[in-house]
């Protein structure tokens, strides 16, 4: 943990597995993103600009994230959502990472890092919420695949 980012208070993953386990099972490019808070570089990544119907789900742990109905063009590089999947999907904690001041987004069920969500920026949604998600922290379950 890092100084700049708070450590979510109450909250205890739901999945625990040592950074030896993390590594076996993630990419070091997933590794990098999910466990060490990186960010993959935008307009790379592969659901940035998907529009299959379908879950999205943590690339670590299987956990259901986000809908596809709830996932719009944002043109910023990364794929965007307006909501959660439930209020339980994820947790939100401070980071003053890099020099900013941002709302990092975290799996609730592992804890892994997803990626940052934003409000007020402007875009015609029901939450005003920006959910800027890393590809690769996703996996998506298309919807005739459930």
């Amino acid at each position: 943990m890092t100084p700049d980012r708070k450590p979510v208070i109450g909250a205890t993953p739901r999945v625990v597995k040592s950074e030896q386990e993390w590594r076996a099972q993630l990419s070091p490019r997933e590794y990098a993103v999910l466990r060490e808070a990186g960010t993959e570089p935008p307009f790379t990544g592969e659901y940035t600009d998907t529009e299959t119907t379908g879950v999205y789900l943590c690339r670590a742990c299987g956990a259901e994230l986000f809908r596809s109905d709830t996932k719009f063009a944002s043109h910023c590089g990364w794929p965007s959502f307006y909501d959660p999947a439930d209020s339980d999907a994820v947790l939100l904690r401070e980071d003053r990472s890099m020099g900013m001041h941002r709302v990092e987004v975290l799996c609730a069920s592992c804890h892994s890092h997803l990626g940052h969500v934003f409000t007020g920026e402007g875009y015609d949604i029901p939450t005003d919420q920006r959910y800027c998600i890393n590809s690769i922290a996703l996996k998506l379950a298309p919807a005739d695949q459930r």
